[in-house]
């Protein structure tokens, strides 16, 4: 798979994962020139996780992005859909309760999180609006939501630059450090396919998301979501 749509077909996306996870974290740090580390320390701020909180981490591939929380003292759950990278993440990371889990039907009772939290795996979903009703289903009332994605830079010089990198750089790039480029093209792709901010803010109130605000970083490159259940 190559392309980008909006029918994603899940075991297709699946695969994908499992094919780059061995050096997924290590592509992404080369990819984004070092980036990423300042997004996931804004998404920890973000969540604020507390000791005895229960945090849902979706879409955690290897657990990289789940271990602050469970330094800061909560009971994280790393859930993904790709059985590659939750492989790897046990084989790094055996401490932490990894889960598989389909974003749209997620394995977890009604209102059991704290604060639900998913990075850069919203848009790989095949069902946008059932991923964002099942993370309501499954935060306690006065729980929060964390949506860290690639979105739409604000600016129109870094908008051309931005989009000129993802569609000719970003897959030679690739090539030096996966073994499946052509994953990367599927990734670029999806990122120019993804709604703005208002509309993923939008997204989150149809879905019955409460709160809803959302700040920028790098320049709009990346979006943080938040939204709190009423």
């Amino acid at each position: 798979m190559t392309r980008a749509s909006l029918d994603k077909q899940p075991h297709e996306v699946a695969a994908m994962f499992d094919d780059v996870a061995p050096k997924y974290d290590l592509t992404n740090d080369v990819l984004s020139l070092g980036q990423t580390r300042l997004w996931r320390k804004a998404v920890v701020r973000a969540v604020d996780a507390r000791p005895g909180e229960r945090v849902l981490d979706l879409a955690a591939g290897t657990g990289t992005s789940s271990q602050p929380f469970a330094a800061a003292g909560a009971y994280v759950v790393p859930c993904d859909f790709s059985l590659g990278m939750l492989r790897e993440g046990r084989k790094r990371q055996p401490h932490l309760p990894f889960t598989a889990g389909d974003a749209t039907r997620l394995p977890f009772a009604d209102g059991v999180f704290d604060a639900v939290t998913i990075s850069f795996g919203l848009r790989n979903v095949q069902d946008t609006d059932a991923a964002l009703a099942e993370l309501l289903r499954v935060t306690k009332p006065g729980g929060r939501v964390v949506i860290c994605e690639f979105s739409h830079p604000v600016l129109a010089p870094l908008r051309t630059v931005y989009t000129e990198y993802l569609m000719r750089a970003l897959p030679p790039i690739a090539t030096t450090v996966c073994s499946n480029p052509d994953a990367y093209v599927y990734l670029a792709e999806s990122i120019r396919a993804w709604p703005d901010q208002p509309a993923l803010a939008a997204r989150l109130q149809k879905a019955g998301w409460s709160k809803v605000a959302w700040r920028n970083l790098t320049g709009g490159i990346v979006a943080l979501h938040r939204g709190v259940r009423a």
